[in-house]
């Protein structure tokens, strides 16, 4: 757990979680302590000028009443519930972002973390475990097509292929053969890891 924090954190600069210049509070929703103190550190190394720690759902959510943040990072698998939920629940109060770190890629949790709001979802390694390998660049990738990045970015809104069809103007059957093409660049058919891929490459958002 503690190389999940740190390695999960290590990112956060590039992608601009913590705004130097302000005043800014964090939320670290961690079952681990060591990987709990670890990510306190980190964000308060990157900027953040208050960091609550929290090591349940009912923690963070006690602490959430009395604090209004910029950032929430939180385990998937808490003790006592999910930290999709908890990320959710806490974006609808207020907190702008949410960063959801797991030691998982189950495709489930990462279509869950995508559809409840969370855009940034980070799976690493446990201690004594290898990190499953995503291809963050397929040779499939370069050969999408606007349209393609278009319903790929839909698709990781949440949207059902007949949502996309609508908001394109297309068919849920020409929207279906749209994601077989991209199922076939990327090496794969699940629509969650079509979305970790491309949104690990930059492609979409």
């Amino acid at each position: 757990m503690t190389t999940m924090a740190e390695s999960a954190l290590a990112r956060a600069p590039r992608a601009g979680v913590v705004a130097r210049g302000r005043r800014t509070t964090a939320l670290v929703a961690v079952q681990d302590l060591a990987a709990r103190e670890v990510a306190v550190r980190v964000l308060r190394a990157l900027g953040a000028s208050d960091v609550v720690a929290a090591s349940s759902v009912t923690e963070a959510r006690r602490a959430a009443v009395h604090h209004q943040g910029d950032l929430c990072v939180i385990e998937a698998g808490l003790q006592d519930g999910a930290g999709v939920a908890l990320a959710r629940d806490l974006r609808a109060a207020g907190w702008t972002r949410a960063v959801v770190v797991s030691t998982s890629e189950d495709p489930w949790t990462v279509r869950s973390a995508l559809s409840s709001g969370v855009r940034c979802f980070l799976s690493t390694a446990a201690r004594g475990t290898e990190a499953p390998i995503v291809p963050s660049s397929p040779d499939g990738l370069s050969s999408l097509s606007a349209r393609e990045v278009e319903v790929l970015q839909l698709v990781a809104d949440g949207h059902s292929n007949r949502e996309v069809g609508e908001e394109l103007g297309l068919s849920a059957l020409t929207v279906k053969s749209h994601l077989a093409r991209i199922a076939r660049k990327l090496g794969t058919g699940d629509r969650a890891e079509m979305v970790l891929i491309t949104l690990r490459a930059g492609v979409i958002s």
